[in-house]
């Protein structure tokens, strides 16, 4: 079979268009956040206010806000039911702020009506990480085994690969709703006014783009271990 190696090699133009695509993303994301982290919302409601109102109009009363450090760290942990406000939105009054609030929240509602592609992303979370860890070891110790133990390992590889994948496909519909959520329920709500809307979404939609960047690098990033290994296969 052809081996390039893993460093030096045709099918690395893949990582790098991966890691070239993430990156536009992400520095998107970070553009955007901070120019409406300027604009201050109308209600002048902070992240952590604007999302304790969204949990108790939407009857969540079991759900905790805490403030973590970082910048635009902001989660929602379903394991123990905690909404989790970085520096950036929790004591902010901007309507970026507020809109990365409410899509957290929009997690916390998707938990409380067990949103379906919800509970499969929690569901594969276990997998996806050991698949993640395992995949490209096996791979690679398979590649240096001539007999069908090595192309067994590599198929194995391959498969714990594509378990990670699938979780970033999974997380898709996860974070498109949980946006669509947001904006709705902010609007409801009077929390941000139709103008703050608009500018809101554009926050939410760059925010999304990382979740499509991410899948588009593990996708090619599958394509290149195909690539790599498809002659050892077809041996």
């Amino acid at each position: 079979m052809p081996f390039y190696g893993f460093y030096f090699d045709p099918t690395y133009i893949l990582v790098i268009i991966g890691a070239v695509i993430c990156l536009i993303a992400s520095a998107r994301v970070k553009s955007t956040f901070r120019k409406y982290d300027k604009v201050r919302s109308m209600s002048g409601m902070t992240g952590a206010q604007a999302a304790e109102r969204i949990l108790q109009s939407a009857g969540i009363r079991d759900v905790r806000i805490e403030h973590i450090s970082g910048e635009l760290s902001d989660h929602y942990d379903p394991r123990n039911k905690v909404l989790r406000l970085s520096d950036s939105t929790y004591g902010s009054a901007s309507v970026a702020a507020v809109g990365v609030a409410a899509h957290e929240c929009g997690h916390a509602i998707q938990h409380q009506k067990n949103y379906a592609p919800l509970s499969m992303r929690s569901a594969i979370v276990p997998v996806a990480n050991i698949g993640s860890t395992l995949a490209w070891p096996l791979i690679i110790i398979g590649m240096f085994i001539t007999s069908n133990t090595g192309l067994l390992l590599i198929n194995i590889g391959i498969l714990c690969f594509s378990l990670a994948v699938l979780f970033q496909l999974v997380t898709l519909p996860v974070e498109f709703n949980a946006s669509s959520r947001a904006l709705r329920i902010l609007g409801d709500t009077g929390i941000l006014g139709s103008e703050e809307l608009v500018k809101t979404r554009k926050v939410l939609k760059a925010a999304a783009l990382t979740y499509v960047a991410g899948a588009a690098a593990s996708i090619l990033q599958l394509l290149r271990l195909l690539f790599l290994t498809g002659g050892r296969r077809d041996d």
